[in-house]
């Protein structure tokens, strides 16, 4: 069923007492069953030997472990000391650093405030200029306006003086 080159991959991967046992059934098949306690001791004798193997994995596991997680230890204790020192430096470094740092803080929201408030500027000093720009034409239209208005009443009075003598004139004739 399964080819040589698998068999033998399976039997890597079984664990020791499996592969007793396999060559047990296998030799059972073989052999009389006066071996039956034989191949029992020899079962016996390598489930031992494999738990032992099993706990002195377990226990160099676990001191593997136990010296990893004092290493890790050490390690965080040094990153703190670390930590401590190079904030100690930061702060050799200049002492009035905090009030510096503090006061540009505070010059950049001032800046970030001023310029929404320096945009609305701008905006409402072109509106102003537009408006200024609409109220001086509309002045200017008024006055041409206006002084239309006196040319056509200046000329309407002359007209009608004109009139009012022509008629005074033919009224005069008349007498």
């Amino acid at each position: 069923m399964a080819t040589p080159k698998q068999q033998q991959m399976l039997e890597q991967q079984q664990s020791p007492m499996q592969r007793v046992k396999n060559s047990g059934v296998m030799m059972m098949m073989s052999e009389s069953p006066v071996n039956d306690e034989k191949e029992e001791e020899m079962a016996e004798s390598a489930l031992a030997l494999f738990r032992a193997k099993e706990e002195e994995i377990e226990r160099k596991k676990m001191e593997v472990r136990d010296r990893v997680q004092a290493y890790m230890g050490r390690v965080e204790e040094a990153t703190r000391r670390l930590a401590d020192i190079r904030e100690e430096l930061d702060e050799l470094v200049d002492p009035m650093r905090k009030d510096v740092a503090i006061l540009r803080k505070r010059i950049d929201t001032i800046n970030r405030e001023m310029k929404p408030l320096g945009l609305t500027c701008q905006k409402k000093e072109k509106e102003y200029k537009e408006a200024l720009e609409a109220f001086n034409d509309k002045n200017k239209e008024k006055a041409q306006l206006v002084s239309k208005l006196m040319e056509l009443v200046s000329e309407s009075e002359k007209l009608r003086m004109k009139k009012l003598e022509e008629l005074s004139k033919n009224i005069e004739t008349l007498h």
